[in-house]
C-alpha cells in the first residue's frame, strides 16, 4: 500500500472508530436517572372511587412499571372505609404483595378509631405530615382521590 493511501486509510479508520465509540462515551458521562416516584393520597369514603379509580390506577402503576416507587397513603375517611370493607382489604393486600407501599395516617386512623384494624392489615400506620411533606419536596408525583 503506498504511503499516502495508508495515511488516508488510517485517518478513515480513526474517524469511524470515534463515531462508533462516541455515543458509548456520551452515555457513560450522563448522570444517573432518579427513580420515578408516585404518591397516591386516598381520602375518599366512596368505595366506587376506591375500586374503580384509585386502586385500579395505583396497582397498574406498579405492575406496569409506570413508576419505580408507588406509595398509597390512606388518609381521612378512607381509613374508616378500609377498616370495614373486606373487598378493599383484599385489594390492598394484593397491591402490597405486588410492591405498592401502603401507609396510613395515624391521626386519621385514631380519629376514626380504626388504628388497630389497619395495623392488623399490615399497614404502616404513622404520622404522615412530615413524610408527605418530604415526598412533595423531593419531587414525587402526587395524585389525590
Amino acid at each position: 500500500m503506498p504511503h499516502r493511501s495508508r495515511r488516508w486509510f488510517i485517518a478513515c479508520a480513526i474517524v469511524l472508530l470515534q463515531m462508533a465509540v462516541h455515543p458509548v462515551l456520551a452515555r457513560a458521562q450522563e448522570p444517573p436517572v432518579a427513580p420515578s416516584r408516585l404518591a397516591v393520597i386516598w381520602s375518599s369514603a366512596d368505595a366506587d372511587v376506591a375500586k374503580r379509580v384509585c386502586f385500579m390506577y395505583t396497582h397498574a402503576a406498579k405492575r406496569q412499571k409506570w413508576f419505580d416507587d408507588v406509595t398509597l397513603v390512606v388518609w381521612g375517611p378512607s381509613a374508616r372505609l378500609l377498616a370495614g370493607d373486606k373487598d378493599l382489604q383484599a385489594e390492598i393486600k394484593a397491591m402490597a404483595a405486588d410492591g405498592v407501599k401502603v401507609v396510613a395516617c395515624l391521626a386519621c386512623a385514631d380519629s376514626y378509631g380504626v388504628t388497630p384494624q389497619l395495623r392488623a392489615l399490615g399497614l404502616d400506620v404513622k404520622s404522615m405530615g412530615k413524610p408527605l411533606t418530604d415526598m412533595l419536596k423531593e419531587g414525587w408525583k402526587v395524585l389525590t382521590f
